[in-house]
């Protein structure tokens, strides 16, 4: 605990619910910020880049916004806003579907699998840096905590 009063500059008690709470949020943004600073030579963000990591997991099917939007990491993400600018870079395209003309279909590219190629093992190493402190069994651990927060079971 004195930790985190040590970081965030304050001598004042606070109740553990609070400080939990506060350190999950500062730990979020610090990961948030390492990957933006590692994605910003590409000129990618996250939510750019967690839409183009959806559409490889289609393995070459094509699908839609709201299903992109489901699995978003972020839910806050304006989606297709997100899309669109990928497609000016070439990583994604839009079809309307042929048989359903007001389905629109998005997929992703051979440059944004490139990309992602590319990306994989810089985000790797990243990931790797991040949780380098924590064993395996603790991040095992850590991921429980953070589900059973979630009302979720591993």
């Amino acid at each position: 605990m004195k930790e985190l009063n040590k970081i965030l500059k304050t001598d004042a008690e606070m109740p553990l619910s609070r400080a939990s709470v506060i350190n999950i949020f500062q730990t979020a943004s610090w990961m948030k910020d390492d990957i933006s600073l590692t994605l910003k030579p590409f000129d990618i963000s996250i939510e750019q880049f967690n839409v183009l990591r959806i559409l490889r997991g289609q393995n070459g099917k094509a699908i839609n916004l709201q299903d992109i939007q489901e699995r978003m990491v972020s839910k806050m993400s304006n989606t297709t806003r997100l899309v669109d600018k990928l497609i000016k870079k070439n990583f994604v395209e839009r079809k309307i579907c042929p048989t359903n003309r007001r389905k629109v279909e998005i997929s992703i590219t051979n440059l944004g699998l490139s990309t992602l190629k590319t990306l994989d093992p810089i985000i790797d190493d990243t990931e790797h840096v991040m949780i380098k402190n924590l064993t395996h069994e603790e991040l095992i651990q850590l991921n429980s905590l953070l589900l059973k927060l979630k009302n979720k079971t591993l």
